[in-house]
């Protein structure tokens, strides 16, 4: 099924436009519109972007950079597939760090962070009554982002936010998955549970118990859907 073309760049922008082209493209391929390994055709990019070549070009070599781009010597540029190694890797990385974040919150989180916890997870359930997949990502990214500030600790924040185009990408497969939404609000509702109760070491094994649980979602997508690269 021929893909829906990607929304033109607004010009109107103070940020280069360069960097608006990459923005773009990165967004597209962490949301899926931008499928595994479909190929980047420059010239049909520029003009769905209604911007030139030049720009696409770079943003594509930068994009390898972060491996979300493959590039084939005489073939072109695709998007990445997801393999195995890089699946294990990153939720390895993350169940460790999340269960971390939410043992750190346990101890320092505030009483407005722990609201701000509780409207997410009301958000989280009229996402998941308009089945709203996209609503839900940021919902659920949104969510993360509080444990991790509540966590009160700057660097593990920002290990994590270098993973966060992996974490993106993942976390909208993930969710697809048929059940996944409405399993994840429960995980988060226990989470906070733990984490207001004061209890670290609970709120600790919830968190990565809840990750594993999102690869495990995503894996069964990825087989389903035969994206897999082995």
């Amino acid at each position: 099924m021929e893909r829906k073309p990607l929304v033109p760049i607004r010009l109107d922008s103070y940020k280069p436009l360069r960097e608006l082209v990459f923005e773009a493209l990165r967004e597209a391929i962490i949301t899926g519109h931008l499928a595994p390994g479909e190929r980047l055709m420059e010239l049909q990019l520029a003009e769905e972007l209604g911007v030139s070549r030049t720009p696409v070009r770079e943003a594509i070599r930068k994009l390898e950079l972060e491996g979300l781009v493959h590039m084939i010597p005489r073939k072109g540029a695709y998007v990445a597939t997801l393999s195995m190694k890089d699946i294990v890797e990153v939720f390895e990385i993350r169940g460790a760090l999340e269960g971390l974040a939410a043992a750190l919150a346990a101890e320092s989180i505030t009483d407005d962070e722990l609201e701000e916890l509780e409207r997410h997870l009301v958000m989280a359930a009229e996402q998941i009554g308009n089945a709203d997949l996209q609503g839900m990502v940021e919902v659920d990214t949104g969510f993360h982002q509080i444990l991790y500030k509540a966590s009160r600790n700057e660097r593990l924040t920002q290990i994590i936010s270098n993973l966060r185009e992996q974490i993106q990408r993942y976390r909208l497969t993930s969710l697809s998955y048929p059940g996944r939404m409405k399993t994840a609000l429960h995980e988060h509702r226990e989470i906070v549970d733990a984490v207001s109760a004061r209890d670290p070491e609970l709120a600790r094994k919830l968190a990565q118990e809840h990750i594993e649980n999102a690869e495990n979602s995503m894996m069964q997508v990825i087989r389903a859907e035969k994206l897999l690269n082995y």
